[in-house]
């Protein structure tokens, strides 16, 4: 219950990426994030969680409770995470593949997702993303996931000035304050949702 927990010195993010390209702007976001938190966040650490490895959801999978290797330490990341970062592309108007995929493998039994702060961040163009961030929340709401709802951040990558990198670095100033600005709003919707803080 809120206000019983003692809030631990760092907020431990778990950041999941919804694009499997190395280069891809949406992993440029997550590295962003991680750098802003370490340079000007005291008292919150983002840690990347690669989705890569988890085989296609497939109950078949399951023997007696439990849940492929990979999946297991997948969903252990997820369940010591104070909160989560989620790093959406869209795709035809909705999530990705990849993500969709292990946001289901960690709603199993016992759904790790539950109760925990969520944030979300995208790239592309126009929209910059929204709309995978609508079906996301959509998501949210059955699996128990409690996403901060101000700021909001999008970036139109391709809108003039440049944006990003070709390695899916983040340049933009602007974007990285927006991005920063994100981040403590997700830091104190932890304390206090959390610890009652």
């Amino acid at each position: 219950m809120a206000g019983t927990a003692v809030a631990p010195s760092v907020i431990k993010v778990a950041a999941i990426c919804g694009s499997l390209r190395k280069a891809s702007f949406h992993r440029g976001l997550v590295r962003s994030a991680i750098e802003i938190c370490n340079e000007s966040i005291e008292g919150m650490q983002i840690e990347y969680v690669e989705i890569e490895p988890l085989p296609f959801i497939n109950t078949d999978l399951e023997v007696n409770g439990t849940y492929p290797p990979v999946v297991e330490a997948f969903r252990k990341k997820i369940q010591e995470a104070d909160s989560v970062l989620f790093a959406s592309p869209e795709y035809n108007y909705s999530v990705s593949p990849p993500l969709k995929n292990a946001i289901d493998w960690a709603s199993r039994p016992p759904n790790v997702w539950a109760d925990k702060p969520a944030a979300i961040i995208s790239t592309g163009g126009g929209f910059g993303g929204g709309r995978s961030q609508y079906h996301l929340r959509q998501i949210g709401v059955f699996i128990d996931l409690h996403f901060i709802n101000k700021p909001e951040f999008w970036v139109n990558a391709f809108q003039p000035p440049k944006k990003f990198e070709s390695d899916g670095t983040l340049l933009d100033l602007e974007s990285k304050e927006r991005l920063k600005q994100l981040l403590l709003s997700l830091q104190t919707f932890t304390l206090r949702l959390k610890y009652g803080k």
